[in-house]
């Protein structure tokens, strides 16, 4: 049996930004999502004294969701119930969220939205931040049918 192909992570990163720059990733062009990426941590740096990476940190734990809806059917009707979020979907939705945010902006190049919608989400603002706020909304309104939940 084959040996399993250890994957290529750079020194200088972490798996939460190796998934990232994979998740923000369009047709298999890796080098160009992580130059996307190093840009953006650039133009964090510029825009503020802090450190970037906490900056992105930061974004992603603003933006993680820890409850969500989730449909579930009962003799005929469907119920949104309320539901606990695991980690990896925690990870997972707050990555998804903020790259489709920053892909929303328009009129600057992608390095530049990634940068703006991160600096927003760190701050509790943007997109990514009102998105997963409209969903614990949505679980907050629906918490009668929390009962229904497995």
């Amino acid at each position: 049996m084959a040996k399993p192909v250890k994957k290529y992570i750079p020194k200088d990163s972490d798996l939460l930004i190796e998934k990232f720059i994979s998740c923000m990733m369009i047709g298999g062009k890796k080098s160009i999502a992580r130059g996307i990426f190093e840009n953006a941590m650039g133009i964090i740096k510029t825009r503020t004294n802090e450190n970037p990476l906490d900056i992105f940190n930061k974004a992603l734990l603003n933006v993680t969701p820890l409850i969500e809806v989730r449909p579930k059917r009962v003799g005929g009707s469907v119920y949104q119930v309320p539901t606990e979020v695991p980690p990896k979907r925690q990870q997972a939705l707050s990555i998804r969220w903020v790259v489709n945010a920053a892909r929303d902006r328009k009129g600057m190049p992608m390095a530049q939205k990634l940068a703006m919608e991160l600096l927003d989400a760190s701050a509790d603002q943007g997109n990514a931040v009102k998105k997963k706020q409209d969903v614990l909304k949505m679980a907050q309104a629906n918490k009668a049918f929390a009962h229904l939940a497995k």
